[in-house]
């Protein structure tokens, strides 16, 4: 199952717990959870004409 691509606490929770259950250590599935959160606060980058 993918990750959820958001920064709130819900998709956070969801995604700890979809990497917990692919049988990874807690602290490396909260890295992950961490990383998605953090990539998915960036702004969009700007589209050129």
């Amino acid at each position: 199952m993918p990750l959820v691509k958001s920064s709130s606490p819900k998709a956070f929770r969801a995604n700890v717990k979809a990497e917990v259950a692919a049988g990874k250590p807690v602290k490396q599935a909260v890295a992950i959870a961490y990383s998605v959160k953090r990539e998915a606060a960036k702004p969009a980058p700007m589209k050129k004409k």
